[in-house]
């Protein structure tokens, strides 16, 4: 008898060490705070469509899902190009936005009225100093305040969604101050 409950403890130590081991090893998936829908485009060309998000297996968390390809019309392409390449620039360590910044914002209000179907994605960066969650959450924030100033310029909120890629993407990965107040930013991507 004892000896069977000794083995089956066994067991059940390795059962859960195995189990422990899986979920806890796999790999951070950096995830979209709201749905994102169909990218407009940053060229003339076909680009790459993605439709939907579904949970990872094992996490909570979300992974944007490609489904296909879509044309832009060639007179909204440079508008578009321009939308996509503005971002808004941070102080280290903040979220708050700055006047030029909001100014920016301004510019991309006034887009997505024009634009009724069209959606943004907000994308929050940092640079490499702090720990890899601090930045997440930063960058998360920095994506929020953007979103909160275009609400409050009258844009939807369902038409705005927000990711942090902490300091996944740097836009300089040298490591330098000039460096690092590039990567201290948000970046914007049109949907459709």
């Amino acid at each position: 008898m004892r000896k069977k409950m000794i083995c089956g403890l066994t067991a059940l130590v390795f059962v859960c060490s195995f189990l422990l081991l899986t979920t806890s090893c796999a790999k951070k998936q950096i995830g979209v705070s709201e749905r994102v829908q169909k990218p407009i485009a940053e060229e003339e060309e076909t680009v790459v469509v993605v439709e939907e998000e579904k949970k990872a297996p094992g996490t909570e968390e979300k992974v944007v899902v490609v489904v296909e390809e879509e044309a832009v019309p060639a007179g909204l392409a440079a508008r578009i190009r321009e939308f996509n390449s503005e971002n808004i620039y941070f102080a280290f360590d903040k979220s708050n936005l700055t006047p030029k910044s909001r100014m920016v914002l301004k510019k991309k209000a006034a887009f997505l009225r024009g634009e009724a179907s069209a959606r943004v994605l907000i994308a929050g960066n940092c640079d490499e100093r702090g720990t890899e969650a601090y930045n997440l959450a930063l960058g998360e924030r920095r994506a929020h305040s953007a979103k909160k100033y275009l609400v409050a310029l009258g844009i939807s909120g369902d038409r705005i969604s927000t990711v942090s890629y902490g300091e996944e993407r740097p836009a300089d990965p040298a490591h330098n101050p000039t460096a690092w107040a590039l990567n201290r930013r948000d970046t914007f991507k049109l949907l459709k």
